[in-house]
């Protein structure tokens, strides 16, 4: 009987040990699932434009010979040339790259002959070289297309004008997308009859100005009887930003 007795005082204490424990966790779990601070989420975009002040021009020198050796003496001379100007014409070395450099075989395709295709031919050699330039001073640039052209440049001429340091343009653009942001925020709130309150996140995207390309063309050297004309227009930069504001009661 003793033994029932202890038996049921071991089970009865696990029992509420189990209460007691389920009791202490519940607090906790009610905090998991208390509902959620009410929020409101807009975007805002904001704009700013500039004048460009640095172009960034593309420039090929282009030659065909009959061996490789030919054609890379052909268009090393011409581009030593070319070099030799621009940094005549004020470009530094640190704004001059070689963003390009090739060697093809040029091929001759045959009939077939009786059914039987005959391997191609190699009849000559291309080598192409071609500069990446940053124009600081935007007024030499039609000038300098032309003296390029001139001295056996006949290939590129694709120009994106940019700008060096946009970041007074960005930071204009940001006030106007937070400031867009705000004021969607208000007229939400105050249409639906809530108080806004404080900001709880923001985050940005920016976009910089897409590249806007001239027409890349094969030249000819009596294609520039003058220096070449140019227009630089206004680079527009786009920040949009998202911003999480509180729900006052």
């Amino acid at each position: 009987m003793r033994r029932a007795l202890s038996s049921s005082r071991l089970v009865l204490a696990a029992v509420f040990a189990g209460a007691v424990a389920v009791s202490s966790a519940a607090p906790g779990f009610a905090q998991d699932i208390r509902p959620r601070e009410p929020v409101i989420n807009v975007l805002g975009e904001g704009q700013a434009s500039v004048a460009p002040d640095m172009a960034v021009l593309t420039l090929s020198v282009v030659r065909n010979g009959q061996t490789a050796q030919a054609a890379l003496s052909a268009s090393s001379a011409a581009m030593k040339d070319v070099l030799v100007a621009l940094k005549g014409d004020g470009i530094a070395d640190r704004d001059i790259q070689t963003s390009n450099f090739s060697i093809f075989p040029q091929y001759r395709h045959t009939e077939p002959k009786n059914g039987v295709m005959e391997p191609p031919q190699v009849v000559g050699y291309e080598v192409s070289n071609t500069l990446t330039l940053k124009v600081r001073d935007l007024q030499k640039l039609g000038g300098l297309i032309d003296r390029s052209v001139k001295l056996g440049v006949n290939q590129g001429g694709q120009i994106t004008f940019t700008n060096d340091k946009p970041d007074d343009t960005m930071t204009e653009a940001r006030k106007k997308a937070v400031a867009e942001a705000l004021a969607k925020a208000k007229t939400l709130t105050e249409a639906a009859g809530v108080k806004l309150g404080r900001i709880l996140e923001i985050s940005e995207n920016s976009m910089r100005p897409a590249p806007q390309p001239m027409v890349r063309m094969a030249m000819a050297k009596d294609m520039a009887a003058e220096a070449v004309p140019v227009a630089g227009g206004e680079n527009t930069y786009t920040v949009t930003v998202n911003v999480t504001f509180a729900l006052e009661q």
